[in-house]
C-alpha cells in the first residue's frame, strides 16, 4: 500500500468570503482528498459539494457583498467518517429557508443544495461557536 495515502486526516484552511475564492476552495479540497484512498468520482463529487456549500455562504450568508471576513473549511476523515465543516460570520442561517428549487424548473443555479444532499449523507446547520455565527456540517460514511 502506498505509504503516502492515509485513512485519517484533519485539515482546515481559511478563505476570503468571495466567489473568487472558490477556485482556492476546490484546490484545497482536491489536495486534501489526494491524501486519501478514495475513488476519483467520489473525490470529484465531494469537491463539488464543498464548492457549492462555499458558494452558498458567499451568496446567502453574505448576499454577494464585499467583505474582509473569512470562512473556515475543515475536512476530517476518521475511520471512514468524513466530516466537512464550514464556519462563517455571515447572516445567521434560517434552516427553514434552506431548500433547492424544483428540479423541473429549468434554469441555471439554485440546485447546489440538491447536489450537496445527493452527495452527502447528512447536512446539518448549527449555531457557530464564537467567533463564528454559522457552522454547516456535511457528513458521509466512506466505504473503502
Amino acid at each position: 500500500m502506498n505509504s503516502s495515502v492515509e485513512n485519517n486526516i484533519s485539515e482546515k484552511k481559511d478563505f476570503v468570503v468571495s466567489s473568487s475564492s472558490l477556485k482556492d476552495v476546490r484546490s484545497f479540497s482536491r489536495e486534501v482528498f489526494s491524501k486519501v484512498n478514495l475513488n476519483q468520482d467520489l473525490k470529484d463529487e465531494l469537491v463539488l459539494a464543498i464548492a457549492e456549500a462555499a458558494q452558498n455562504i458567499v451568496k446567502h450568508a453574505y448576499q454577494n457583498q464585499e467583505t474582509d471576513d473569512k470562512m473556515e473549511i475543515k475536512i476530517s476523515l476518521d475511520n471512514g467518517e468524513l466530516e466537512i465543516g464550514f464556519f462563517d460570520k455571515g447572516r445567521p442561517v434560517d434552516n427553514s429557508n434552506v431548500r433547492h428549487r424544483k428540479i423541473d424548473d429549468v434554469k441555471p443555479g439554485g440546485l447546489g443544495t440538491f447536489f450537496i444532499k445527493q452527495i452527502m449523507d447528512a447536512v446539518v446547520f448549527k449555531e457557530g461557536e464564537k467567533p463564528w455565527i454559522n457552522h454547516l456540517i456535511l457528513t458521509k460514511k466512506i466505504n473503502y
